[in-house]
């Protein structure tokens, strides 16, 4: 069975982790696929938003340690450099909105994919750990970058210094997750949230995103000045003129993503 399901339905790739014996940790099999995925997402006009999620009771539990330990294994230099550093970073550059829908632990690299998605939702039976310490690493995955933007320096440091497990509840009320949904109404709800993703206008929501990435390091001035590019763009689109017609004519817009 491969590490990684894959399907389109209703203008959404949906993404599964799928090594469920294991908590969905990585190998490079699976590292390597999952990028192949998220290329295939970008690329497929059609495709209007990403849901990724994991098989089983947990979303991922990281690395595979195996994997690490084994002298004949890819090493740590190609663990980063090829399997997370690329994944966090099509993540965070495809043109089209990801949503992490976290069904039970992610820890280590696996928490840090989550959080460096666009919309990031759990169940109630969720959990987040920074898992590194624990085993004498630092945290990967762009998690140095993302967690502390999120919750702020002095959680992150705690957090990821000492690896404590944060329940699904509590990283909601600290903003480091968007919503948290009860386990029987989850793959609902989450799903739900990606259908509607997927039928507005898609190009707007890349430039919002592009816009956010850049928000971390711009100036205001830079960022006012990105923001007039990006809105340029946006103003010219079918999307936004579906959208002004549709107001003005007091009904629902119908957009293409176009």
């Amino acid at each position: 069975m491969s590490s990684i399901l894959f399907h389109i339905e209703n203008n959404i790739a949906f993404i599964t982790l799928n090594r469920p014996d294991k908590l969905n940790v990585f190998n490079r099999e699976m590292a390597l696929l999952f990028q192949n995925y998220l290329d295939e997402a970008a690329s497929v006009k059609d495709i209007r938003c990403i849901y990724l999620t994991g098989a089983g009771k947990g979303f991922s539990a990281g690395q595979d340690l195996s994997e690490v330990v084994d002298p004949e294994g890819p090493g740590m230099d190609k663990i980063l450099s090829e399997h997370y550093n690329p994944i966090v970073k099509k993540i965070r550059n495809i043109p089209k909105p990801v949503i992490a829908a976290v069904n039970g632990v992610a820890a280590g690299a696996g928490a840090n994919i989550a959080l460096a998605c666009d919309i990031v939702v759990a169940n109630s039976s969720a959990s987040f750990i920074q898992a590194f310490s624990k085993i004498g690493l630092i945290p990967d995955s762009g998690g140095t970058y993302t967690l502390p933007r999120l919750i702020g320096f002095q959680r992150a440091s705690a957090l990821m210094m000492l690896g404590d497990k944060v329940t699904a509840q509590e990283a909601f009320q600290m903003g480091m997750i968007y919503k948290v949904f009860d386990n029987e109404n989850f793959i609902g709800e989450s799903t739900s949230l990606a259908n509607t993703l997927a039928v507005m206008p898609t190009k707007a929501l890349a430039y919002i995103k592009h816009a956010l990435n850049h928000s971390y390091l711009n100036s205001l001035e830079d960022q006012l000045d990105l923001e007039d590019k990006f809105q340029q763009k946006a103003s010219v689109t079918y999307d936004f003129k579906e959208g002004a017609a549709a107001f003005l004519e007091k009904r629902l817009p119908i957009f293409k993503g176009e």
